[in-house]
């Protein structure tokens, strides 16, 4: 019996901001009421530089929820 090729580890997770490449050090938990029953837990995730831009655009639209470290994200 031959073995495929190994499977490629899961790529760190990036920036959600688009254009961005950064690694990501923060999730921005967020839901839309209007769209989403009140469980669901839509995430974007963001580097430093665009955590406040991110979490503004959802805050504006009431759909932020909480913003947590990935480090600390069980989701």
């Amino acid at each position: 019996m031959t073995e495929g090729p190994a499977a490629p580890e899961e790529e760190a997770p990036h920036c959600s901001r688009k254009g961005c490449r950064a690694p990501a050090e923060w999730v921005l938990v967020w839901n839309n009421p209007k769209v989403h029953t009140p469980e669901r837990r839509k995430t974007w995730v963001a580097c430093d530089e665009h955590r406040a831009y991110l979490a503004e655009f959802l805050n504006v639209r009431g759909f932020l929820l909480e913003t947590v470290p990935v480090a600390d994200f069980s989701g």
